[in-house]
């Protein structure tokens, strides 16, 4: 109330448009001096006056910038001019005005069902800014900066124009972007959109078409195949003109290739009437017309399969994928991503304007599965940036049977959670497709302009139940008596035409006859589909598919003389780059083993063997929370200088025109990066892809996609893939969450050949299975338990001669000189156990007992394995020994194989923890007893067969048993 004027007008917050306001006075003062107030012709006589050609609109600005240099100044000005009453109207309508452009979206008609009932704001009415009916007709300066935009109009003329563009079908949400730049564009553009744009007929009927083909082919589809399940799109037509549209724009804006990831509602239609999939073939699956002869592995129900098609565009030829995906929804959305990271940096497109991920969302999904936050973090990290995503939500306004939106989310809006990203959001009525069409380009515009995420809520409904043999209306019965007397979107928009003059009724009828027809004799749909034609950035996978033969051993040694070579380059650091003490030991040390002073550690091996690739021309990307430095100090591959903060990657320096090396430190998520890393792997079979877990039980984090698509996705979907995970394992009494991998789990996926699972035990084992895995003619995923306390392990290293020769061993026989005939029992061990074991023979000097270590578990390597026993053929006891409790780690997984070669001649007996819920204890006195029992267990024939024996020690407070367990693998 005590506000100045001045102060009122310089704080509204339309202030930025106050020059605009001042430049159109000062050109009517120009044309009329007598036009305006005496004290603006007293403020404008004092400017600089232009003449003759300066008095333009380009002169005018600068004289008002001169004359105004802040905007305090311009404000006390403008103020200082403005008659009373006159003053506060004008701040009064400049700030209804941005109240409206930022709140608008609150009463936007949105819902295509009217249910979606919201009361209208004090803030958008006309008594909250000291406006009364009174002033309806009274003409206002607009502060548009837009040229398209009246300057000038009555209050009721500037209420309908806002009201038609921020409360009509589209509610518009960008005023929580901080960035100024990119809030004005988006104000601009889409305020100049909404008033003036007009679609041309032509546009107009092929939005018309792509309709008739949505609700045309989920009417087909349910009246020839009566109750089968397809997760019809109807009730949210629009997406299939919103898609169209978005490719054609892209494309006319240098888009070369869209990635898009989506869950199965709306799939099938997508993959006919975008894609161009023909319908026969999907015709063909319904009718369960397969050859099941060509059938690999499970194969998947029709609505999670992906496709790929070439589109034609007015900017030239697009690529489309459609990634496969599991009913785990939102899953698929990371991978997309890392997909799409892959074929970006394939055609050096740094920026992501050629690449262009999509994803399709639903909007309970979007709004509860936590992976689209974990995704969303990753849009601007370096290693995980594409350029911003496409996020279109198809809004049905229902989860499976949930509808009240108090319990779908705890936001007013499914979309808030993209607000993290200050991404805009446009909320559109689904049964407005020229709206839906409008929003798609300014969105696809956004995204291109500033390479960030950009979101359309596609407000719509569900006229089915979650599936097509649901009874929706059980659950929601008012919605459903409402859409049940809902005309479909192509009909509005049909009769909408008709009434305009547009088409005719026979011409709309005509198109439902010529898509029907079209089904009708199997043919592609979309318009735009050229087929899969390909280009040079095309990865041919048939390469990798021809020869997969497990047993096939790989020579992945590497010469001295360019060991030494690669190995100098890993260890050389610019002039002047100082490491911190502890890292320069680490190097000093490593350059020791390189010239053979120094027996070869795990760090030196592994980079020698990332180096090596580099050199062989194969590519290297390594991504989890610690992976630059290494979780346990050990790696290094990034070197900081301590003055600076420069880092250094010896790994980029090792040739001049090597592929790519990536190191990177991922943001704290599981889930999200490592189905980052699986959509670049299976993109790319030319990159040894890596990820690391911190610890080996925090993949447990992203179960799902190890389940859904590392195990399977080959069985699935013919999807290939050469993703390594590092999981680091080994018991040394760190407790529950920081001991074991969980083994055994990934064991238990394991079947079809579908991935390798090894527990290398030296250095060089790392090395050559490294190398194995990119000189193999076949990608399969590789799961490595990796070492922890074993990376600093006097036992535990190699020589540099170990790399030079040889292939990695799937296992490891007796290395001391013992008699073979003497032995009494093999043990079998895998990881760091068999070191522990290895101290406590040597110890104890035994020589009736031999150790062999098991690297590969998985392919189980059967014919070595029975040869490995045939050595001792005096050994009637077959010992397997872990360190996992014993319904963990290996034991139940490959029993039967252990057991196969000997069946009913020798004695197959176990060693390690009993049973037990958590993988380990915390206590470091239960570990150390636990320890010592299961390695003497092991080593001490204190079983015979038929025995399951359990010996217990009680810690000092006689509480808690300490379990060491021996006894037969018969059960």
């Amino acid at each position: 109330m005590g506000a100045s004027r001045s102060d009122q007008l310089a704080s509204s917050p339309l202030y930025g448009g106050n020059a605009d306001y001042v430049e159109s006075l000062y050109e009517q003062y120009l044309n009329d001096p007598a036009s305006v107030s005496a004290a603006w012709r007293d403020y404008f006589a004092r400017m600089p006056q232009p003449s003759g050609p300066e008095r333009s609109h380009r002169a005018i600005q600068d004289a008002i910038a001169e004359r105004a240099q802040t905007a305090r100044q311009v404000g006390v000005a403008v103020a200082a001019a403005l008659d009373g009453d006159a003053s506060a109207k004008q701040g009064a309508v400049s700030r209804l005005v941005q109240i409206y452009a930022n709140r608008g979206h609150l009463i936007a008609k949105l819902d295509p069902l009217n249910l979606m009932q919201r009361e209208r704001p004090k803030v958008l009415g006309l008594s909250y800014f000291g406006l009364t009916e009174g002033d309806l007709d009274t003409p206002f300066f607009t502060g548009s900066r837009v040229g398209n935009v009246p300057g000038r109009a009555t209050l009721r003329e500037i209420i309908a124009t806002l009201e038609y563009v921020y409360c009509g079908s589209v509610g518009a949400e960008f005023a929580h972007i901080s960035n100024t730049d990119e809030r004005l564009w988006l104000q601009d553009e889409f305020q100049s959109g909404r008033m003036h744009h007009r679609f041309s007929t032509e546009e107009r009927r092929n939005i018309l078409w792509e309709l008739t083909a949505a609700e045309g082919l989920e009417r087909y589809l349910h009246t020839k195949y009566v109750g089968q399940k397809r997760f019809s799109l109807e009730g949210g037509d629009s997406l299939i003109p919103l898609l169209d549209d978005l490719i054609q724009t892209g494309g006319s804006l240098g888009v070369e290739e869209f990635v898009i990831g989506m869950a199965h509602r709306g799939r099938l239609n997508v993959l006919v009437n975008v894609l161009g999939k023909a319908p026969s073939e999907l015709f063909g699956e319904f009718e369960g017309k397969y050859d099941i002869s060509q059938i690999k592995g499970s194969g998947d129900v029709k609505y999670h399969k992906g496709f790929s098609a070439d589109l034609r565009t007015p900017g030239g030829n697009v690529h489309v994928g459609l990634a496969f995906n599991p009913s785990h929804l939102e899953v698929v959305n990371p991978v997309v991503e890392g997909s799409v990271r892959a074929r970006q940096e394939r055609r050096g497109d740094s920026l992501g304007e050629r690449v262009v991920p999509c994803l399709i969302h639903g909007d309970s999904a979007f709004g509860g599965q936590g992976v689209v936050m974990e995704t969303m973090q990753l849009s601007q990290a370096r290693g995980y940036y594409t350029g911003g995503t496409m996020h279109i939500v198809v809004n049905n306004q229902v989860g499976f049977t949930t509808s009240n939106p108090s319990d779908m989310r705890s936001t007013m809006y499914c979309s808030d959670v993209a607000k993290m990203l200050e991404a805009p959001i446009f909320h559109v009525n689904g049964d407005d497709p020229e709206a839906v069409v409008f929003v798609t380009r300014l969105a696809m515009k956004y995204r291109q302009r500033f390479h960030k995420d950009v979101v359309i809520d596609l407000v719509c409904y569900r006229r089915l139940g979650h599936n097509e043999a649901d009874e929706p209306a059980a659950t929601q019965p008012v919605m459903y008596n409402v859409i049940r007397k809902h005309s479909t979107t192509r009909k509005l928009y049909a009769d909408r035409l008709v009434a305009e003059g547009v088409i005719t009724q026979f011409d709309a009828d005509g198109l439902i006859e010529q898509y029907r027809a079209g089904l009708d004799e199997g043919r592609p749909q979309a318009k735009a589909s050229l087929g899969m034609i390909g280009n040079k950035y095309t990865v041919d996978w048939s390469a990798y598919m021809r020869s997969i033969d497990w047993t096939s051993t790989i020579r992945s040694g590497v010469e001295m003389k360019r060991l030494k070579a690669l190995g100098a380059r890993l260890v050389s650091t610019p002039e002047g780059h100082m490491l911190h003490p502890r890292v320069q030991q680490v190097i000093t040390n490593r350059a020791k083993m390189i010239a053979g002073e120094l027996p070869l550690d795990w760090g030196c091996a592994e980079s020698l063997a990332y180096a090596s690739l580099l050199e062989d021309g194969y590519a290297v990307r390594i991504s989890g929370q610690d992976s630059g430095r290494g979780t346990f100090f050990h790696r290094h591959a990034v070197l900081h200088d301590q003055n600076t903060g420069v880092a250094h990657v010896p790994l980029k320096h090792i040739a001049e025109r090597q592929p790519r090396f990536e190191v990177i430190d991922s943001v704290l998520s599981e889930e999200a990066v490592l189905a980052f890393e699986y959509g670049y792997s299976q993109t790319d079979p030319g990159v040894l892809v890596v990820w690391e877990a911190q610890f080996g039980d925090f993949a447990n984090g992203a179960q799902v996609i190890i389940d859904q698509f590392i195990s399977s996705g080959e069985a699935k979907w013919g999807r290939y893939c050469g993703l390594t995970l590092f999981l680091p394992h080994g018991y040394e009494g760190q407790g529950p969450e920081h001991s074991s991998a969980r083994l055994e789990r990934f064991l238990q996926l394991c079947a079809e050949l579908n991935m390798s699972v090894c527990v290398p035990s030296t250095p060089a084992q790392m090395f050559h299975m490294l190398r194995r895995q990119m000189l193999r003619e076949f990608r399969k995923p590789l799961i490595v338990m990796t070492p922890k306390s074993l990376l600093r392990h006097d036992l535990s290293v190699s020589a540099l001669e170990d790399l030079e020769s040889g292939s990695f061993k799937n296992i490891i026989d007796e290395i001391d000189a013992i008699d073979r005939a003497k032995v009494k029992r093999v043990v079998f061990s895998s990881g760091k156990v068999y070191f522990d074991l290895l101290k406590a023979r040597r110890a104890s000097g035994q020589t009736d007992v031999a150790l062999v270590r098991l690297e590969q578990i998985y392919p189980f390597p059967a014919d070595e394995y029975a040869a490995t026993i045939a050595r001792y053929p005096n050994a009637q006891e077959i010992v397997w020994c872990q360190e996992e409790p014993q319904n963990q780690g290996a034991w139940y997984q490959i029993r039967h194989r252990l057991e196969r070669p000997f069946a009913g001649q020798r004695t197959l007996l176990y060693a390690g923890r009993a049973p037990a819920a958590a993988p380990a204890t915390g206590i470091g006195k239960i570990h150390d007893a636990e320890q010592s029992g299961l390695v003497k267990a092991a080593l001490q024939s204190i079983a015979r067969e038929g025995d399951t024996r359990v010996t217990r020690r009680l810690t000092e407070d006689n509480t808690k048993p300490v379990r060491a367990a021996t006894g037969t693998g018969k059960h």
